[in-house]
């Protein structure tokens, strides 16, 4: 028997804010592993975490509602690890809401350097925030919770806490919310508007980064500072994607609900490609390459201008077309209403960035750590292209173009390997019959 420090675990690439929300065994109390040992909400989830070793509590050394810095102590536990307990790996969590489309396993199979008594993972967070109207009236809010009261302009005095305590959970907040829209449009009830002065030339006002918009930033300039990044731009034709869209528009959104966008064509012609180049799907190691055997597609999803949230797709090659452009979807929508669960945000090998919804040209991304290239999809518009017939004939015709520009990591390949990576993707887009996967 030993005494084992348990860490506040990685809950995805980017976020910086961890809450203990609740705590569900009590310093004495016996615990096993995988059984639930805590609560932590963060701006992007809240997640019931279990133990990853079996033993009694001999100290709980934060409190609920206090937020700590990854790598904080969180408890002591007299007792064993698990002999299949991995010591650095993100543990698997049961959340409290998020989609259930990708319903596969994780490699855990991280090795790790920590101390033999620590259970060890990554985490960055700040000084939790206990906010009421005085001190008899304190409330311990996670930040998912002040997040939705803030966008939602809500009455704080109107939320009674069903967690422990009384505090107010996520729940609690949704569900005013859903009463707010079910009695009809109202104005909003206490509306915190900035004072702002008259416009003095000369003058300006801050503003002050929320934990999603301070998270991504850290994050960009860290890759900046990491990867010496290049670029490499390919001009596509979509002609080919843009009948079948065509063809099965209206009874696409019919059965799904939804349109059916450029995005999931793009990604299924990715992850060939990637099966092909597969220095592509890998992270940058001391001097070598870590060369990652399952892809893992993420999707960079803007939340509303406060920031970027990664959700991934896990083990997208053994996806096709409509389940990769159902996948997109759904993650799309649990990341922009805050409902995704730990493993949606982690273990990416690759990412998309698509901005082409605002008719972008060109862009340059940054590169998301630790992985070693980003691909942005830019606008797609109708211009003439010269096309040529199998007798080698030109003519003039209109097709839907667009760009594909893909940073990458100089120190993991050159330029030659990113162009055959994208000129493999062109080529699906090009000339693959996609009737055939609709």
């Amino acid at each position: 028997m030993a005494l084992l420090d348990i860490e506040l675990p990685q809950l995805g690439e980017t976020v910086e804010e961890g809450t203990i929300t609740r705590w569900f065994k009590q310093v004495g109390d016996t615990i096993t592993v995988d059984e639930l040992f805590y609560e932590v909400s963060t701006e992007k989830v809240d997640a019931e975490v279990p133990s990853p070793v079996t033993g009694t509590i001999i100290e709980l050394k934060v409190a609920e509602g206090e937020t700590v810095p990854v790598g904080t102590v969180l408890a002591v536990v007299e007792g064993e690890l698990a002999a299949s307990a991995p010591t650095a790996a993100t543990p698997d969590v049961a959340v409290s809401a998020g989609g259930d489309f990708n319903n596969l396993t994780k490699d855990n199979s991280t090795e790790s350097d920590s101390e033999p008594n620590s259970i060890r993972s990554n985490q960055n967070a700040g000084q939790g925030d206990i906010e009421g109207t005085g001190i008899a009236d304190r409330r311990l809010l996670s930040p998912v919770v002040r997040r939705l009261i803030k966008e939602h302009e809500l009455d704080l005095t109107r939320l009674k806490g069903s967690g422990l305590g009384g505090r107010i959970t996520r729940n609690d907040v949704l569900n005013l919310i859903d009463e707010r829209h079910r009695d009809g449009p109202t104005r909003p009830e206490s509306p915190q508007q900035p004072e702002i002065s008259p416009r003095v030339a000369g003058e300006s006002h801050y503003v002050a980064f929320n934990s999603i918009r301070r998270a991504t930033a850290d994050h960009m300039a860290r890759s900046a500072h990491t990867s010496p990044h290049a670029m490499t731009v390919m001009e596509i034709d979509y002609e080919n994607v843009e009948r079948a869209r065509s063809a099965h528009r209206e009874s696409w959104r019919a059965e799904h609900g939804f349109s059916l966008t450029y995005l999931p064509f793009i990604i299924r012609a990715v992850i060939e490609a990637l099966e092909e180049w597969p220095y592509l799907n890998a992270s940058v190691e001391e001097e070598g390459l870590r060369v990652h055997h399952d892809i893992n597609i993420g999707i960079a999803v803007d939340l509303d201008y406060d920031g970027l949230i990664v959700p991934v797709i896990r083990h997208a090659d053994d996806l096709r077309l409509e389940a990769l452009a159902l996948a997109i979807n759904n993650l799309a929508l649990g990341a922009r209403n805050r409902r995704l669960n730990l493993n949606d945000i982690s273990g990416g090998t690759f990412t998309v960035s698509n901005n082409g919804a605002f008719g972008t040209y060109t862009t340059a991304a940054i590169i998301n750590q630790p992985q070693v290239a980003v691909l942005s999809t830019d606008g797609v518009t109708r211009r003439p292209v010269v096309i040529t017939d199998r007798f080698g004939n030109e003519s003039i015709a209109v097709h839907s173009i667009g760009h594909l520009a893909m940073a990458w990591d100089h120190r993991a390949f050159d330029g030659s390997y990113a162009a055959g990576f994208l000129a493999t993707i062109k080529r699906a887009i090009e000339n693959r019959d996609w009737e055939v996967e609709l």
